[in-house]
């Protein structure tokens, strides 16, 4: 039940983007990193999905200033029992991210969305929404439009765009796209950022003071947790709180203790090599819906107006599932976009 949160409301940035990704604790996954797109040769910088042998990921940004960020859907089989708008796919979703970070130099957004709506590209993985832009194309008044794209659309005409004005704030999560948002979590989310934008202009806030604000808004635990909750009510709960403090039943438990046991002798991470491969099983979806379920990475992404990325990436867990202290499972990068 990941939350996506963008704001243009900060004069010092273009663009602010803050994420939380929730997913099964256990799920492996690299620390963010630059790799090569093929056959694009494009340099992308992400996290990957070390399970799905596509290797997609969830939220990316590459030295061309492409960005794109993911949410699925939080929905039941029997609420859309059409084939062509299935719940989960064959194909991982993190596919669509690498689609557009990695698309041809020459395609440009409106050609990517009619090229994605209008053809199969979005068939044959689950519900999502994405949302991508050219970070490169900005004015003195702010950035081109993002798109929010779906497998929800039925047409181009229903994309909205997003992020071409100053002053606002959108939130995104595992719902189709809407103003006024109808989850609460988004509401919150969204009224925290507004403050902590607010808060950091009055404080006048460098970088890091900013940073470590922001991350308190994807800290904001509203999670309404009852003894004896099964995990269906827990995931039913999921949007009404930002951050998602882990949860599993007894089962689930045993599952992270025995892996935390298997882990012990081993490095929290593994190094990540670009021709690695891939862990496969038979049941790709349902394999790693075990153990814990819950905020697993948080990731900040600020624009300057100078074209200056920083990308700042917190891990809550290792791959072993092992709980890792603040800012102890922190990376940062920075580059400039170039032109």
């Amino acid at each position: 039940m990941c939350i996506v949160l963008i704001t243009t409301a900060h004069p010092k940035y273009a663009l602010i983007a803050l994420d939380n990704r929730d997913e099964y604790i256990l799920r492996p996954t690299s620390r963010p990193h630059w790799w090569t797109h093929q056959p694009s040769g494009e340099q992308i910088l992400s996290a990957r999905d070390l399970y799905r042998k596509e290797r997609g990921t969830w939220l990316g940004v590459t030295k061309s200033g492409r960005f794109a960020v993911l949410t699925n859907y939080r929905e039941s089989s029997e609420d859309d029992p059409d084939p062509d708008h299935a719940i989960a796919g064959v194909r991982s979703r993190g596919t669509i991210v690498n689609a557009w970070l990695g698309a041809p130099s020459g395609l440009g957004l409106e050609d990517f969305v009619h090229t994605m709506l209008e053809g199969r590209a979005t068939k044959g993985v689950g519900g999502f929404s994405l949302v991508c832009g050219d970070l490169k194309q900005r004015t003195e008044k702010g950035i081109k439009p993002l798109a929010i794209i779906s497998n929800r659309w039925d047409h181009v005409g229903e994309v909205p765009w997003i992020g071409g004005e100053r002053g606002q704030t959108y939130g995104l999560s595992n719902a189709v796209y809407a103003e006024p948002a109808q989850w609460e979590k988004i509401n919150i989310g969204k009224k925290l950022t507004k403050e902590a934008i607010k808060e950091a202009i009055d404080k006048d806030m460098d970088e890091e003071a900013l940073t470590e604000r922001l991350f308190a808004v994807l800290d904001h635990d509203t999670l309404p947790l009852e003894p004896k909750m099964s995990f269906q009510e827990h995931m039913d709960a999921l949007r009404r709180s930002v951050f998602i403090r882990s949860f599993a039943e007894d089962q689930g438990w045993k599952e992270m203790a025995d892996a935390a046991d298997e882990g012990r002798a081993k490095a929290a991470f593994d190094e990540i090599e670009d021709n690695s491969e891939p862990e496969e099983h038979r049941d790709a979806h349902s394999y790693f819906m075990k153990g814990a379920y819950g905020t697993q990475r948080q990731t900040i992404v600020l624009l300057d107006w100078e074209g200056n990325i920083t990308y700042k990436e917190r891990a809550l867990w290792d791959s072993h599932g092992n709980p890792i202290e603040r800012g102890q499972g922190d990376e940062t990068f920075k580059f400039k976009i170039e032109e």
